[in-house]
């Protein structure tokens, strides 16, 4: 008796870890386009007050995860091949074009450049929060039913 509950339980987490592992690429998503709407905010208050070089202003903040590895890659190494998985392949395109055009250019076409991509850069943020939001707790849910329904068929 004690074993069967014992792996109905197992079962269940299992399942449910599964569930919550498929949404990662969700969570992904809405922390990369969290920090690249903040970045690109930081970025042109940068351009309009002080005006330090792109490596000083860089290092003044700490960026995480594939942000701060796709930033990375392009300032130092001039690679602004985006390969992010969860990124689609215009998504992508447009990533490596903003990385590219970092400290290029006099201050004023800078500012008007990323200026341009607040908006979508925001709207990309609010659909990643909202994509997260809804589909994480899908993955749950489905994970955990699923869990369910082959307790159900062993018992």
């Amino acid at each position: 008796m004690w074993i069967k509950i014992v792996i109905c339980i197992a079962l269940i987490a299992f399942s449910t870890s599964i569930g919550y592992l498929l949404s990662g690429k969700y969570r992904a998503r809405r922390k990369f386009y969290d920090q690249f709407s903040l970045f690109n905010e930081r970025y042109l208050n940068e351009l309009n007050y002080a005006r330090k070089p792109l490596p000083d202003f860089l290092k003044q903040y700490e960026y995480t995860g594939d942000f701060a590895k796709t930033i990375k890659q392009c300032v130092e190494k001039r690679d602004c091949n985006v390969k992010l998985s969860f990124l689609t392949v215009e998504e992508r395109s447009a990533c490596g074009n903003y990385f590219s055009m970092l400290g290029k250019g006099d201050a004023l076409s800078q500012k008007s450049f990323f200026g341009a991509q607040t908006g979508a850069l925001e709207e990309k943020r609010a659909d990643g929060e909202k994509k997260a939001k809804s589909r994480g707790s899908l993955y749950l849910k489905l994970g955990l039913l699923a869990g369910l329904a082959i307790v159900i068929l062993i018992i």
